[in-house]
């Protein structure tokens, strides 16, 4: 399916038409998670934004090799330089080695992920599986005159790399204004500047993961692992980075320094950011104690949520807003994302069965939904209107259903390939198996609860059969009487 695909640029702050180094492939890296807690709903919007991206890519008919790093070691409290390691300090607590906390929160980041119905990437390297490659990133960072030793630790000289180069291009910021906002903080006495940043930190001896190096026995900088390994398995040049608004200072524009300061260019042709999910306005995140945990969702199991929603629910909600916009949380937004997938995937569904005319002309709005769709896909991955336009495409479905419109077997098989191949297979929404059990029970108990209405209209005890419709109603089943019998929903 040859389109293009126009995407935002971060790094030069406009839209761009895409255009991949190696034709017919995208190489694409995007930061995982520190896996030292359950993934909240912060997690899930990445997860599902590059998840949509890789499967839009695969249907353009591009071959992806999609790489998304697990942080295990070296991502200090505050990230920042000083403190200590977010996993070793989880280990202590629990009582554990580190690698089990890794263990244990990878397993649930995949259970979750897979839950969201978000596809594993090509690759998923961990920082702790890449100690060699950093080392050797730092030596090429040294030759190159852009760091320094400094007591065993080696750090990053910002100024010196700004001489030259732009530190503060990705952000849109320049040094006087990122150093007026840097304070300087308790164990920084070995940078010359409280705006570098480490490398490589020598282990203290209560730091429990560390390895041995020319410097000392230490651990990577956080900044390190995704350049060392995004060089690994894309090279030095690939077309795709994303990640979080928040990764973008200081963690990617380090990236990029290191990048450009070791292979003299900065190696990424498209810098991608999603924007954040916030609650109330404020950002959803670990550090604020602000967040609910996926599990959380799909249990109800927190003060803050009216209800438990489904992973499609979820998964629905983030892709009513265009990836670049903030998404606030409430439980009214979630509750109509639940009310708008049901109805989708009852459309979707019904379409199997619609009947056709074959003496029906071609319907002209028909013909416009799957260029439609494509078009909002390939614009910066506009999953907002993709779905007003499959919205577009439910409410055909139901006039036919409805026999207020008549449609032929050829624009029928155009609706079910919209659904298949857009819903289904780029927007990855489907029918919840984890459910299918459940939701096989209530559609018999309702069609039992029907069967009765019906008994009851046929023997003319119109304050039972009322009754009944009533009662379904407040539950949300919506009841039509046709002259083919009765057909009822979900809403």
């Amino acid at each position: 399916m040859a389109r293009d695909f126009y995407i935002y640029n971060t790094l030069t702050h406009r839209k761009e038409l895409f255009k991949p180094v190696h034709p017919g492939m995208v190489g694409m890296y995007v930061c995982g998670p520190t896996v030292y807690g359950d993934a909240h709903l912060g997690h899930a919007r990445p997860g599902i934004t590059y998840d949509v991206l890789f499967r839009l890519f695969r249907k353009l008919g591009y071959k992806v090799r999609y790489v998304r790093n697990i942080t295990d070691v070296g991502h200090l409290e505050n990230d920042a330089d000083t403190g200590e390691d977010k996993i070793a300090k989880k280990a202590r607590l629990e009582q554990l080695e580190p690698m089990e906390v890794v263990q244990t929160y990878t397993l649930r980041y995949h259970e979750a992920m897979r839950m969201l119905g978000v596809l594993p990437p090509s690759i998923e390297p961990r920082a702790s599986g890449h100690i060699i490659e950093q080392i050797a990133l730092v030596k090429k960072i040294l030759d190159a005159g852009y760091a320094y030793e400094s007591n065993g630790s080696i750090y990053f000289d910002v100024a010196k790399y700004d001489e030259k180069h732009h530190y503060g291009i990705l952000s849109g910021r320049n040094l006087e204004d990122t150093r007026e906002g840097t304070r300087n903080l308790d164990g920084q006495d070995d940078k010359r500047s409280p705006l570098d940043f480490a490398l490589w930190k020598k282990a203290s001896p209560e730091h429990i993961m560390h390895w041995p190096s020319p410097w000392s026995e230490g651990f990577p900088g956080w900044h390190l692992e995704c350049s060392a390994m995004s060089e690994k398995y894309l090279g030095e040049v690939f077309d795709i980075h994303g990640g979080g608004m928040d990764l973008m200072f200081p963690h990617h524009e380090c990236e990029l320094a290191q990048n450009t300061a070791s292979r003299g260019q900065g190696g990424v042709h498209y810098w991608m950011h999603n924007n954040m999910i916030t609650i109330k306005g404020q950002k959803m995140g670990k550090s604020l104690g602000n967040f609910i945990t996926l599990e959380e969702l799909f249990t109800g199991k927190n003060d803050v949520l009216d209800q438990a929603y489904s992973p499609m629910t979820v998964r629905f909600f983030i892709l009513q807003a265009h990836y670049r916009s903030p998404l606030d949380f409430s439980n009214e937004a979630l509750q109509a994302a639940e009310k708008g997938l049901r109805r989708m995937m009852q459309a979707a569904k019904d379409v199997k069965a619609l009947p056709t005319d074959a003496k029906a002309p071609a319907n002209e709005e028909v013909a416009t939904l799957t260029d439609r769709v494509y078009e909002a896909l390939c614009d910066d991955l506009n999953t907002p209107i993709a779905l007003s336009v499959l919205f577009d495409a439910v409410r055909i479905v139901n006039s036919v259903k409805d026999k207020s419109l008549a449609i032929n077997p050829a624009d029928r098989d155009t609706l079910a390939s919209l659904f298949s191949d857009v819903l289904t297979d780029v927007l990855g929404l489907q029918e919840e198996t984890a459910d299918a059990a459940s939701g096989k029970l209530v559609d018999g108990l309702i069609g039992m609860i029907v069967d009765v209405r019906a008994k009851a209209k046929a023997a003319k005890d119109w304050a039972t059969s009322d009754h009944i419709r009533d009662q379904l109603k407040a539950l949300g089943v919506q009841i039509k009487d046709t002259k083919d019998g009765c057909e009822w929903t979900v809403e």
